[in-house]
């Protein structure tokens, strides 16, 4: 992964949010710019995803989705056209979960 400098988890099922941030972190801690995004659904927080979405913001992880609803935890909105411009910059994009199944 030496030439890989920005890299994309993306997430669309609630079930992949928990691995989702730690993957994003564990990208920051090796210094790369990591992002997450959170496509089609709304976050419901807890204690401990509150946590690791507060060390995202602190190793300076971008935080995007298309969903209004989750700016209140700190993500940056995007339409769906903008997402998939800044998704063309990435290096790398790790998809979570089944694509036949987003629920």
């Amino acid at each position: 992964m030496e030439n890989i400098k920005h890299c994309a988890v993306l997430v669309r099922r609630p079930q992949d949010i928990w691995e989702g941030t730690r993957t994003t972190l564990g990208l920051a801690v090796h210094n790369i710019w990591a992002y997450f995004f959170v496509l089609d659904i709304e976050l419901e927080v807890d204690e401990k995803l509150q946590e690791n979405l507060e060390w995202l913001e602190e190793m300076e992880c971008a935080c995007i989705s298309n969903r209004e609803e989750n700016s209140r935890h700190g993500f940056t909105i995007m339409t769906t056209e903008l997402l998939a411009r800044e998704l063309k910059k990435m290096d790398l994009v790790i998809p979570f979960g089944d694509r036949n199944h987003s629920q």
